[in-house]
């Protein structure tokens, strides 16, 4: 598992999978995303997103899908360990770029 790639296992892929994140984990919010944060046994991170259509349309909602999955990946790091997070979009979110993106979750996760 190389530092620099989001492998299949660092992703979550089930529904169940996210509804136990959002149900059962610590919500933080942003100003343009929630994260859910769930501790698992796994020893490993992983990441789900979930952006609504009413951010935007496909084009929209696939680069901002992109531009987290890549936060993610360079910054594994930051990120609690053996956590699932769900980090969902909110409604009414500019899209910056990766810059904005990055800076955003990393103030929230610094506080962890």
């Amino acid at each position: 598992m190389s530092l620099h790639s989001f492998t299949k296992e660092e992703r979550l892929r089930k529904s169940r999978e996210f509804l136990l994140v959002r149900n059962e984990g610590r919500r933080l919010k942003t100003k343009s995303f929630i994260l859910y944060i769930r501790p698992n046994e796994l020893n490993i991170t992983r990441l789900g997103v979930a952006v609504s259509a009413k951010v935007g349309g496909a084009v929209r909602r696939n680069r901002l899908k992109r531009l987290l999955r890549e936060v993610f990946r360079r910054n594994k790091a930051l990120f609690p360990s053996s956590t699932d997070i769900m980090i969902v979009a909110k409604r009414g979110i500019t899209l910056g770029g990766y810059d904005e993106v990055e800076e955003e979750l990393r103030n929230l996760l610094e506080k962890l």
